[in-house]
């Protein structure tokens, strides 16, 4: 399929092994592509159904409607995001080495072309729906508490002075944010 994005070595998406899966994995790309090419209020079912190569009825099987769609892609972000922050304080570790092993995999997430395209989709969709951007604002704030638990324990054990882990977290992720985009 032309439409559908190829994994990149940063950020693996499992193989669908049946076709029901496949075809839902292939729904998702298509409807990724096409609200990225259309945003979200011009693009159609009918259209995400014709570039996934799937009937409209297989499209509805899977996705009841084109809200339910994009809270799928939504919940890929915010999974994606997730996975990628896995953090744990270790006392013995030079905290330079820990902190710099985290942004190098936090960088490479952001800069994969599989979540530029996911979190492009979910910006444009969420400008014109402030309720649906508060909700995918506060969930990727959320996956990004990783690094402000490794701050508190680098700090009760004395190795970074005490200063608000959140305003600490949120300056070190604007920064790497700032970055990327």
């Amino acid at each position: 399929m032309s439409n559908q994005l190829s994994p990149s070595p940063t950020m693996s998406i499992p193989i669908p092994q049946r076709q029901t899966e496949r075809k839902r994995e292939a729904i998702l790309q298509a409807a990724i592509a096409e609200f990225r090419s259309n945003g979200f209020e011009a693009t159609s079912m009918d259209k995400i159904a014709a570039t996934a190569e799937v009937s409209k009825r297989t499209v509805y099987n899977h996705f009841p409607s084109k809200e339910d769609l994009f809270a799928a892609i939504l919940l890929q972000l915010w999974q994606t995001a997730a996975t990628q922050e896995a953090l744990t304080y270790d006392r013995t570790a030079n905290l330079r080495a820990q902190l710099e092993d985290f942004l190098s995999r936090k960088m490479r997430m952001l800069c994969d072309p599989n979540f530029l395209d996911l979190a492009r989709v979910a910006v444009a969709a969420t400008i014109h729906t402030p309720d649906r951007a508060r909700d995918m604002v506060d969930k990727l704030k959320q996956s990004e508490q990783g690094i402000v638990s490794w701050i508190k324990a680098a700090q009760q054990d004395s190795r970074l002075k005490k200063v608000d882990p959140l305003l600490m977290g949120d300056m070190l992720m604007g920064q790497l944010k700032s970055l990327a985009f």
